[in-house]
């Protein structure tokens, strides 16, 4: 019997430097799905790359001295050695700067363009480079990009538009006979609120105010804007031709079953790409899941911060499969999930090295210790074991509901229920109680029995999610990894087999202020981020000219003595050293500073106020102060050592 194809892809990761944990939460999410997939018997096709064209490479390259080509070719390099390292099983790595998948866009552009989809015209509005989307003054969010929220720029060029409003009532119709089509339900309701049924804009598709990119074949001052070109691998990866002259894996995988993408792009998925299916007559994607993110702490990932967490580092502290554990488990299917040191090792030492790892090691430990490690169903069976093979069994199904639903999170869950319910079941049945009485050994036989054949099944189920950890729990136990199909009934482990002599220790807990501590001397001391400070408006006066300005004869005063105002409550009279002169001046600070206080400091003085009285004392100037908003008062005092007499300029 034929498999049935499921193709699936990520979106492809952008050349614009290191991916950190969040980017590559996605590949370890879509592996998870696609090895699962792989399980219930279907036929895979797993595609993940990177896009490596745009405004934002040519500058950074630029900025270090080298091509834009040699600077993706070196990103690139890293995050398929990340995503190597994550013990991905993709199938593809596309690069949109591959010969095959340049030439087709080529093509694209072309045929759009002579089918009357795309025309010339002037783009005008604000761009965001970081984005590489333009905006108008409406969409943006305080003056923002809306996506990034970064600052914007005005821009106007010459371009190419593609006509999305010729494809809208379709794409809404299509969504809405179609609830699967976006997940999770939120993203579908922002797609038609916000966009689709406000009325779409003409899209811009050519740039021609920077050279890295697809040249237009028909106009080459053009580059093929980034999202017709990015988008367009989920087809050329599969050898898709616009031609006529598609490849075998296109007709066999082509509709995607599933693009996985962040939340963030989910409107060039489910809108853009859509409207450019449907211009070259092709089907659209079964399925769009716009997954929440990965934060780090408060969300906002900064290097000063020290919070900017990347793959290869946590692997190197806690291992690869307790990274892919903790990113997975750790994700809700539609808010977003945080990750700090931590949490890794909290979920480490609690789940991986207890409940999983000690489990494991018990039950291998106890099967050497009574029976050689030989482990064999003796058939010695009491009602307390039917909880633990009833949950068993059920396992599988309630995994497979959950990843049929992306819900991946929750599947994991189910996995480790089983693992925890094992461990309930040692406390249970009490082996080492059992093994005291010769009369019992068949039940302790049997009680092992049943503990190897549940790990043995949820070490099969976890092999999509910790695939490494999987494999060395089997390997330890002498089992075979099974099918869904073999976890439907008890009994598959073969009675008499021999677990491992030794053990291996599968996860290593871990002391947090050693963690930290070795991340301090890594990484350094992050440093605080500042309290943002809190400003004042107050009501504008009159502006003045410079010659009104030159009128004032501001100097720096030195305070020689001071008293208090007889018969006032605010005022303090103070003698205040100007160069060679000695003036008089009255201030209405007594409730900011004592007498005593205010003599010896340096202030700015206005010199040449009118003389007046205050409270019947003569006062010959000004001295200068601040106020802020609770009406504290505070002298003005020169930055640096100033002579008595220094002119304020």
């Amino acid at each position: 019997m034929e498999k049935k194809k499921f193709y699936m892809t990520t979106a492809i990761a952008y050349t614009s430097g290191k991916p950190h944990i969040g980017n590559t939460y996605e590949i370890v999410l879509a592996d998870s799905i696609a090895r699962f997939k792989r399980q219930q018997g279907y036929d895979v096709f797993f595609q993940t790359g990177t896009d490596e064209h745009g405004q934002k490479i040519e500058l950074k390259a630029g900025e270090a001295g080298i091509t834009p080509k040699e600077f993706v070719d070196n990103v690139a390099s890293e995050i398929k050695r990340i995503w190597d390292l994550m013990n991905t099983s993709y199938d593809k790595f596309i690069r949109t700067t591959d010969a095959d998948h340049e030439k087709q866009v080529q093509k694209i552009f072309k045929k759009l363009y002579e089918q009357g989809d795309i025309y010339k015209g002037h783009y005008e509005g604000m761009y965001c480079t970081p984005c590489e989307s333009f905006f108008t003054e409406s969409q943006l969010v305080d003056g923002k990009c809306p996506d990034c929220g970064r600052e914007v720029q005005p821009a106007k060029e010459e371009a190419y538009f593609f006509k999305m409003s010729k494809y809208a009532d379709r794409l809404i119709e299509h969504i809405n006979t179609h609830p699967e089509f976006i997940q999770p339900v939120s993203r579908k309701n922002e797609m038609m609120n916000n966009f689709l049924l406000p009325g779409l804009q003409d899209l811009c598709v050519s740039r021609t105010s920077f050279k890295w990119g697809i040249p237009v074949s028909f106009d080459d001052r053009h580059v093929v804007y980034v999202w017709l070109d990015a988008l367009t691998n989920y087809i050329t990866g599969i050898g898709y031709d616009c031609g006529g002259e598609s490849a075998e894996q296109f007709k066999k995988n082509w509709p995607a079953d599933l693009h996985l993408i962040g939340k963030d792009i989910i409107r060039f998925h489910t809108i853009y790409w859509p409207i450019f299916l449907m211009a070259l007559d092709l089907p659209l994607p079964r399925q769009v899941f716009g997954h929440p993110w990965l934060l780090q702490g408060d969300g906002k990932m900064s290097k000063s911060k020290g919070n900017v967490l990347y793959a290869d580092d946590l692997a190197e502290f806690f291992g690869v499969d307790a990274v892919r554990y903790f990113v997975l488990h750790e994700m809700p299917f539609e808010n977003d999930g945080v990750i700090s040191w931590e949490l890794m090792v909290e979920r480490l030492n609690s789940d991986l090295a207890n409940t999983l790892g000690n489990l494991v090691n018990r039950t291998i430990s106890m099967s050497n210790k009574y029976f050689g490690g030989v482990v064999a169903d003796k058939g010695a069976a009491e009602p307390v074991d039917e909880e633990l093979k009833a949950l068993a069994l059920e396992t599988p199904k309630k995994a497979a509901e959950k990843m049929d639903g992306l819900r991946v999170a929750d599947a994991i869950t189910e996995i480790f229920a089983l693992f925890k319910r094992c461990n309930k079941y040692i406390d249970e049945t009490m082996p080492w109680a059992l093994a005291k009485d010769e009369a019992k050994k068949d039940r302790l036989s049997t009680v092992l029995y049943n503990l190897v054949e549940g790990i043995s099944i949820g070490a099969s189920l976890l092999e999509a999610f910790m695939p490494e950890t999987s494999g060395k729990i089997l390997a330890q136990l002498h089992a075979e990894k099974r099918s869904l199909e073999d976890m439907e009934t008890w009994g598959h482990y073969v009675s008499g087999s021999k677990v491992t002599e030794k053990p291996e220790i599968l996860f290593v807990r871990q002391d947090l202020n050693e963690v930290l501590a070795k991340v301090e001397e890594l990484y350094g001391q992050p440093e605080e981020e500042k309290p943002e400070e809190p400003v004042i408006d107050i009501e504008a006066k009159p502006e003045i000219t410079f010659d009104d300005f030159e009128k004032l004869q501001f100097q720096v005063g030195e305070i020689i003595a001071c008293e208090e105002v007889k018969k006032s409550r605010k005022l303090l009279c103070s003698q205040v050293k100007i160069g060679s002169q000695v003036k008089q001046i009255v201030s209405g600070i007594k409730s900011h500073y004592s007498a005593e206080e205010m003599v010896g400091k340096k202030v700015l003085v206005l010199v040449n106020l009118k003389p007046a009285k205050l409270a019947g004392v003569l006062s010959e100037g000004m001295l200068l102060c601040a106020e802020d908003a609770d009406g504290v008062l505070s002298l003005m005092v020169p930055e640096k050592e100033m002579p008595a007499g220094a002119e304020v300029c």
